[in-house]
């Protein structure tokens, strides 16, 4: 049985087609089913920790929303991961103090990296408050402070895969985000027939480069992934 699932977002649309491992396709034959390799289930956990903070940009974002890049002068680099995590969590309640003072919820997604030389620094995305510019710039004391707005292209994909991404040897990262942030739940339609070409809902096109398919290693059987991208973003 083949089934289809549907994440909708305001400016995309997100599919997954794929054939449900416990009911299999009919008279199509099966590709050997294997045990997951530990390669494969890390480069699947990745996969997902990266799906999910996509989504959840899409889902609880808007654009002109905040994006930060805070970094440490050396003389006020933190030591270790856990220390700079310890500066978060402080200049976090100073942040949500002023969003409840201009009575907005505060939501965020961030991500701490640490370079092979010890170099620390924050990606933060934040949701806009009035004035939170100069509010964050007076807040931050460490370094440097540097603002680009998100930019609502339908996807965020690219923003997703780095601020989730794997450490390299002798680095180290750490990514969180606040728990106001959920993901829809997909529309699940059942399909029949045989697999058709990929084509976009009216007023949608297809992100080319998102279209991945495939074998599932684990079931035996075929998947499809693909995002539809609203044409007249300013619906």
């Amino acid at each position: 049985m083949r089934k289809k699932k549907e994440y909708r977002f305001k400016n995309s649309i997100e599919i997954e087609e794929y054939v449900d491992g416990c009911f299999g396709a009919r008279g199509k034959k099966r590709e050997e089913k294997k045990k997951a390799t530990p390669e494969q289930v890390k480069k699947q956990n990745q996969l997902n920790k990266a799906k999910n903070a996509r989504r959840r940009i899409k889902n609880n974002f808007e654009e002109d929303d905040y994006y930060w890049t805070l970094t440490f002068k050396k003389e006020c680099r933190p030591e270790s991961l856990e220390e700079a995590k310890n500066i978060w969590t402080k200049l976090q309640r100073k942040i949500r103090a002023e969003y409840k003072r201009q009575k907005k919820e505060f939501k965020w997604i961030i991500s701490i990296e640490k370079g092979k030389k010890g170099a620390i620094h924050f990606h933060i995305i934040m949701n806009r408050i009035e004035n939170g510019d100069r509010f964050i710039k007076r807040l931050w004391t460490y370094g440097g402070v540097y603002l680009r707005l998100l930019y609502d292209n339908g996807d965020y994909k690219a923003l997703a895969d780095y601020i989730t991404k794997q450490p390299e040897e002798g680095e180290e990262s750490y990514y969180s985000h606040s728990r106001n942030l959920p993901i829809p739940e997909p529309r699940v339609k059942k399909l029949k027939g045989e697999w058709k070409e990929i084509t976009a809902y009216k007023g949608y096109y297809i992100e080319k480069e998102s279209i991945v398919e495939g074998i599932n290693p684990v079931t035996g059987y075929k998947y499809r992934h693909y995002t539809m991208i609203r044409i007249n973003r300013r619906i």
